[in-house]
């Protein structure tokens, strides 16, 4: 359930992130408009993180009594998150340069966090592979570990909002408001 209740948040974080003030509400105004130049990076930025929340994660489910499916789906499991966090990474890479200072660090920021723990799940699934099928705790800890770093990249979010013409662009741009209503394509894990 701790994996699911993360990943929930953290999906509610990137749209915060892109488009309010950090409370769920839409974040305050400024006397100007944001240029069409930041609007349309943000969009970019929203649409880089959109694909976290919609690229599939399956949580396995645990059964003791059968330990090498237990692994297997465990593995997949490693590597579909792998696969989200580095997609979201790359793409997040390619949103090319901000028209606002103090732009490209907070996205930089946001990459490397994302890549980081895209290597945790993929040494984790490693780690799932090479464990004994029939230690019911073998790779089992390196997957934890993985999972508990999905705390780590709500600070580079948070840190991206702070920038009022960029908070102010999110408001206005339409990858981030459609990331608002995306639900994270998760379900519940016994992972505790």
């Amino acid at each position: 359930m701790r994996f699911r209740l993360v990943v929930v948040t953290a999906a509610a974080l990137v749209a915060a992130g892109c488009s309010s003030n950090g409370d769920g509400a839409p974040g305050p105004t400024g006397t100007s408009s944001p240029s069409a130049d930041a609007v349309a990076w943000m969009d970019k930025v929203c649409s880089a993180s959109t694909a976290f929340v919609t690229v599939e994660k399956t949580p396995p489910k645990l059964d003791a009594n059968d330990p090498a499916k237990l692994k297997a789906d465990m593995s997949a499991y490693m590597a579909q998150l792998a696969d989200a966090f580095n997609k979201t990474a790359t793409q997040l890479k390619e949103v090319g340069p901000s028209p606002v200072a103090g732009g490209d660090e907070q996205v930089t920021k946001m990459a490397e966090t994302f890549a980081g723990i895209g290597k945790s799940f993929t040494d984790a699934k490693a780690a799932v592979d090479a464990a004994d099928a029939n230690d019911p705790m073998g790779g089992l800890q390196a997957a934890g570990d993985a999972i508990a770093r999905l705390e780590q990249f709500v600070e580079p979010l948070k840190a991206l909002e702070a920038t009022p013409e960029l908070r102010e662009a999110a408001e206005q741009a339409t990858s981030c408001q459609s990331l608002r209503t995306l639900k994270p394509s998760v379900g519940a894990t016994p992972t505790s």
